[in-house]
């Protein structure tokens, strides 16, 4: 079996706490990139990230931190990004190091806004890096429960799935279970489409349509994800029950960690889109796919009410109680 090397994880928020917990379990060392030396002293003098899951322990000792991109780039052999996917591009103003030849790992899951490409893509576009180089990280995964240590499931998807299993192999640990999927793409456009979905349950929450209306929603939310899928990646065989597609979706749809659906429900609730940006003090990516997959979906025509009435809602300012009764009509 191939190996990570030197695992570098590249981002400093939540996910990339969780993440580096995970692997922690399975390599005596990791680098890890932060923008702000502040935060990198804060944490090697208490033992955790002081902004993010503050209540997860590690020990510094094991870990290289470093607030310079191309320093980490350079020495890692396995690039694990974790930042919110609107931040992307400026998390990578500085990188000039040439990373077409390492491992990048992107546990992204959300569309780089204004190029409207799938992470993958913009790494491929941006820094001529091989599909068979890259590796995505999906699945029914919030990062408040991996800090809990509850028992949860990933899927490490890429088209080299040697290497897939072996970065799957460095991630799973008795309370984390993995699988490995060559659905790259599938896995990437359903990790953005399932926040947009989520945004949705949010708003139908908070506007007190009822949870028989929720269920209506959410199964016909798979549907469109699937019905986009079949359009846009038509030559993979993939079953949507799968929880890297279902399961990712029933838990960004319904959970109180989930940001998305936390940011819906202020919105149903009269919340103006700014409003409810502000209060939560954190990224809801839904947000900034909606209108990403808004503009994707020109190129592919596809179907896709429930994107479509996000898009009206968040976007044209279109009233939660006429965008959504216009939706519903669809679901008959």
């Amino acid at each position: 079996m191939q190996s990570t090397g030197k695992i570098a994880i590249m981002g400093g928020g939540s996910w990339a706490t969780a993440l580096a917990k995970l692997i922690l379990n399975n390599e005596q060392r990791i680098l890890w990139y932060m923008r702000r030396d502040d935060r990198i002293a804060d944490f090697i003098r208490d033992g955790h990230n002081p902004a993010y899951l503050s209540d997860v322990a590690f020990d510094p000792s094991r870990i290289d931190f470093c607030s310079d991109i191309n320093k980490v780039a350079n020495e890692a052999d396995t690039l694990v990004f974790a930042t919110p996917s609107p931040y992307l591009k400026s998390h990578l103003e500085k990188l000039t190091a040439d990373i077409k030849d390492k491992f990048l790992v992107t546990a992204i899951k959300g569309i780089v806004p204004d190029e409207n490409l799938i992470v993958t893509d913009y790494f491929k576009k941006v820094y001529g890096v091989d599909d068979g180089n890259m590796a995505v990280i999906g699945g029914p995964c919030h990062a408040e429960e991996v800090a809990l240590e509850r028992l949860s499931y990933l899927t490490v998807g890429c088209q080299d799935i040697e290497r897939a299993r072996c970065f799957a192999k460095a991630l799973s640990c008795n309370k984390l279970r993995t699988v490995v999927s060559s659905d790259v793409i599938g896995i990437e456009y359903c990790a953005v489409l399932k926040n947009v979905y989520a945004i949705a349950s949010g708003v139908c929450q908070g506007s007190r349509f009822g949870d028989n209306f929720q269920a209506m929603l959410v199964s016909n939310a798979l549907k469109e994800m699937s019905h986009f899928l079949q359009i846009a990646s038509p030559d993979i065989v993939r079953d949507m029950s799968d929880s890297v597609y279902l399961g990712d979706l029933l838990v960004t749809a319904y959970s109180r960690f989930s940001r998305n659906h936390n940011f819906g429900t202020m919105i149903g609730r009269g919340y103006s889109v700014k409003a409810a940006q502000v209060e939560m003090d954190m990224i809801a990516e839904g947000y900034y796919g909606t209108k990403c997959m808004h503009e994707v979906n020109k190129r592919y025509e596809v179907s896709m009410p429930i994107l479509e009435c996000m898009y009206d809602i968040l976007y044209r300012r279109i009233s939660v109680k006429k965008a959504i009764a216009h939706m519903a009509d669809s679901f008959l």
